[in-house]
């Protein structure tokens, strides 16, 4: 599967449980979206993060990467420590200068 570097880094700081390597990736004032909630800006994401790695111990599997304008869409099994795991997720990102702009997490 052909992933941008920037979502090829995320998923691999996802599997390495680094808060601080995972945030690098997205722009500065960067918006994340997952279960409701809005996160943003970098210090906010990687608290995000952090909190989400210490509560389920996430980890993502690649399932496939559709292109769109601006971005992509990432279909991943979602592993962890919460209910009903694994489940498929889709991670909908904008992309500009090689950060993320937006990411957006539905189930």
């Amino acid at each position: 599967m052909n992933l941008p570097n920037v979502v090829t880094g995320l998923i691999k700081s996802q599997e390495q449980f680094d808060s601080a390597a995972f945030a690098n990736f997205f722009a500065a004032d960067a918006v994340v979206f997952d279960e409701g909630k809005t996160h943003q800006g970098r210090m906010a994401i990687q608290q995000w993060n952090a909190q989400t790695n210490q509560e389920y111990q996430t980890t993502l599997q690649p399932m496939g990467y559709a292109e769109t304008e601006g971005g992509g869409v990432l279909t991943t099994q979602v592993s962890g420590t919460f209910p009903g795991s694994p489940i498929v997720a889709k991670y909908h990102l904008q992309i500009a200068d090689d950060l993320i702009q937006s990411l957006k997490i539905a189930v």
